[in-house]
């Protein structure tokens, strides 16, 4: 083929795949993603106001923050506060996070359907008591509480920790 110039077809033919060559290998909208992060500094204070809503009304709780990914930034064992209160509020407030609603929606989910297989999920529990953290409309993290006598006790802390830092949340 040296030497013989080329027909119309056969330049169509590589004009088309050098275009394709040039598509691969340009990455398409490659760029860094921008995200917001708890600060260890705003989760301490969400866990502390969380802890100090529910002991103040004489409740033994344990309070635990999680990031975006669901891992733990802070977690509190609380005075006189039960064993098994330390692993629920951390698991409460992953489910929230990884479920981006509060924990008592998915409790309700698998009230509904106690067959739903996202109940058998690693660090999920379908229990009442945690609420995510929300930069805008994304989900930065979340606050669980487990302790007090009733997850609409323990969810109402959860509340307290988050509206104490909301203003820094917009």
């Amino acid at each position: 083929m040296i030497g013989k110039p080329m027909n119309a077809q056969s330049l169509s033919l590589l004009g088309r795949t050098l275009a394709v060559l040039c598509v691969m290998a340009t990455p398409a909208a490659a760029e860094l993603l921008t995200q917001k992060v708890l600060s260890a500094p705003l989760a301490l204070a969400i866990a502390q106001t969380a802890y100090e809503a529910c002991t103040q009304q004489g409740h033994h709780v344990s309070v635990t923050v999680v990031g975006s990914e669901g891992e733990a930034l802070v977690a509190i064992r609380g005075d006189g506060s039960s064993p098994h209160t330390f692993e629920n509020s951390q698991r409460k407030a992953y489910t929230a996070r990884t479920f981006r609603a509060p924990s008592g929606e998915f409790a309700q989910r698998v009230k509904d359907n106690p067959t739903t297989g996202a109940v058998h999920l690693a660090g999920v529990i379908a229990a009442q008591g945690a609420l995510p953290i929300k930069f805008g409309d994304a989900v930065i993290g979340a606050v669980g509480v487990s302790g007090a006598p009733g997850g609409d006790k323990d969810e109402a802390c959860a509340k307290a920790g988050i509206d104490k830092v909301a203003d820094q949340l917009k």
